[in-house]
């Protein structure tokens, strides 16, 4: 196993929760952060949304707060695109040790952070309350080119960690997934019409706020329908193998990349050659069950200094 450039654990699943990603494609680890960590972090999403509703345009293509732009800009839909470098709170969850830990080992290899964005989002008056919603369901890679199996386990060169901030209940609008999807190489509509079959292929998440959903961008996946009154927040980070680009549509600023400390030089740059720096583990392995807290992105330690 390659030695890690900062300090996180590995594995950071236990042998229940890497088997629930093995036939899956996705696990919810509840309470990944604490609750004054979720107050930082929907604080500074909250700011990002004011401080981007008050721009003339707020779009990839006009001014910028804080480096981040909408991608949706609709009354019930803020999506927030580039928010990597927009605030400390949530740079640090996108360094977040066990977050990119939890990755590493979905992708089997040193991670880099190739976008990052947020949502807040609430009902669309015009939706039902009641009967069988339809959902924007889409894949991130094809299995062929994003997946491979070693040791028996799945793994899969580009990923997401999916963090609500609210609570979600049945009908606050958690992702679904069809079940399965990471591995089955059908065509997508197929197994989309299959899923609305049997709704039992359909898994939504339920759980509290601070808690992460990691998945596989080979697991056919949507946003659910939200039928409550409730205000939905999360927050993503997308990470791919060291070799991929950056593609949040912006580079990070002068100023944010001075900041970077050199054990973080490849998850935010990535390396411009092929060396994945390989991480793989049992199913037997247990985790590595040593706290992290969020703390500051800019101070992470190596494992030297531990």
């Amino acid at each position: 196993m390659t030695e890690a450039t900062f300090d996180k654990p590995f594995p950071a699943l236990t042998p229940a929760q890497r088997y629930h990603l093995e036939v899956f494609g996705y696990v919810v680890i509840e309470e990944t952060l604490s609750a004054d960590e979720v107050g930082q972090l929907l604080e500074a999403v909250y700011r990002l949304k004011r401080g981007l509703c008050q721009l003339e345009n707020p779009l990839a293509d006009g001014a910028r707060f804080n480096n981040a732009y909408l991608l949706k800009n609709v009354p019930n839909h803020h999506f927030i695109g580039n928010i990597l470098e927009s605030d400390p709170a949530i740079t640090a969850y996108a360094t977040h040790p066990r977050l990119v830990s939890m990755a590493e080992e979905l992708m089997a290899c040193e991670a880099r952070i190739v976008e990052m964005n947020a949502h807040v989002n609430s009902r669309v008056p015009e939706d039902a309350k009641s009967g069988s919603p339809r959902y924007r369901f889409h894949r991130g890679t094809d299995i062929p080119f994003g997946g491979h199996v070693q040791g028996g386990l799945f793994h899969c060169n580009f990923v997401k960690t999916l963090t609500n901030l609210t609570d979600l209940s049945p009908e606050d609008g958690g992702t679904v997934v069809i079940a399965g999807s990471h591995k089955v190489d059908v065509p997508q509509d197929d197994l989309i019409e299959l899923a609305y079959q049997d709704p039992s292929l359909i898994h939504q998440v339920v759980a509290p706020a601070g808690s992460t959903l990691l998945f596989s961008e080979t697991l056919i996946h949507a946003t659910g329908q939200i039928r409550s009154d409730k205000e939905r927040v999360i927050i993503i980070t997308g990470y791919g193998a060291p070799m991929f680009p950056y593609w949040d549509k912006g580079e990070l600023s002068d100023d944010f990349r001075e900041q970077i400390p050199e054990q973080l030089t490849t998850l935010f740059h990535g390396k411009a050659h092929w060396g994945r720096s390989p991480r793989y583990r049992t199913l037997a392995e247990a985790a590595d069950a040593r706290p992290f807290a969020m703390g500051d992105w800019n101070d992470r330690p190596t494992p030297d200094d531990q």
